[in-house]
């Protein structure tokens, strides 16, 4: 047994849920797919996969092992990379995961540009604002806004998303045009609340007017925790929102969304690309993390602090 060959095996039919297209996908016969995972499963002395005549499930064994498996062959292939020719066009699958705004509306729409310049690299996107564990779920990297809870990562400042106060017309004409962002609070308007994890409070907003500084939380009837719902539910006349320019900007246009309280500013958000410390930055890595903060610029530059 081809100890390489059974590994990646393994790992296509966890991917693809079936021996018959990781047969398809490695080029290889559905008998030899099966023959592979056997030997494996005989050389480790467990079960790795339960299967049925109609489907595969990875056993809590083999997705321990698949953890550790799909890391091991991005290092070998990681290190083969490095050492040819292919160095200067990297080469491999990293595991990615973004919110799913920033996705819809920035990355995924440039990704054909990226696959032209790097055809040989495999991107698995994870769309979600959910809080990914990077270890444990084997993610490469991840692209956040806000502060990096998690202290133990490598975090790096990619951009800054300039943000502001926005509605429906339907809402406002039902509701009434808050004259100040105070009236947002303790009256009968009501906001589309956003929470940044399962279980976790309301984000509250801070904004600011000269020296005047101001903290709403605001009431709601519906709090979410994806950015695409946030943004429906705004549309849909359901509260006031706090939306990235770059999220309200085609609704603002096509006069769905009216922009509130112009002269009152939000901080910044930062905008963070993040991975493990244990996580070697491969030519793979390096060239999508080059290639995304050239995008972010152009949508979201970092902001600068005046000179002096």
């Amino acid at each position: 047994m081809d100890r390489f060959d059974a590994m990646q095996a393994f790992a296509r039919v966890v991917e693809t849920g079936s021996f018959t297209k990781a047969a398809e996908t490695l080029h290889m016969s559905r008998t030899t797919i099966t023959q592979l995972v056997q030997q494996l499963e005989a050389r480790l002395r467990v079960r790795l996969l339960n299967r049925t005549t109609r489907q595969v499930k990875v056993t809590a064994d083999g997705a321990a092992y698949y953890a550790r498996v799909i890391r091991l062959l991005a290092d070998i292939d990681d290190a083969e990379t490095s050492l040819s020719t292919a160095a200067a066009a990297p080469r491999g699958r990293l595991r990615i995961d973004v919110p799913a705004p920033f996705a819809r509306l920035i990355l995924v729409p440039a990704l054909p540009g990226f696959q032209a310049r790097y055809p040989d690299i495999q991107l698995d996107l994870g769309v979600s604002d959910r809080n990914v564990d990077l270890i444990d779920e084997s993610v490469d990297c991840v692209i956040r806004g806000g502060q990096i809870a998690d202290q133990s990562l490598i975090a790096r400042h990619i951009g800054d998303l300039q943000a502001g106060l926005y509605a429906a017309p339907g809402y406002l004409a039902r509701m009434g045009h808050p004259a100040h962002p105070a009236d947002l609070e303790n009256s009968a308007h009501r906001i589309v609340g956003y929470r940044r994890a399962r279980g976790g409070g309301v984000l509250p907003y801070t904004l600011q007017r000269c020296d005047v500084s101001l903290t709403v939380h605001g009431q709601y009837l519906l709090a979410v925790d994806d950015g695409n719902a946030y943004l429906a539910a705004g549309v849909a006349g359901l509260g006031v929102l706090w939306l990235p320019e770059y999220m309200a900007a085609a609704h603002v246009a096509e006069g769905k969304l009216v922009r509130l309280f112009a002269d009152w500013q939000l901080p910044p958000m930062p905008l963070h690309l993040a991975f493990p410390p244990n996580r070697h930055v491969s030519a793979t890595l390096r060239a999508f993390i080059d290639w995304v903060g050239g995008i972010v610029a152009d949508h979201a530059p970092v902001v600068r602090p005046p000179p002096g």
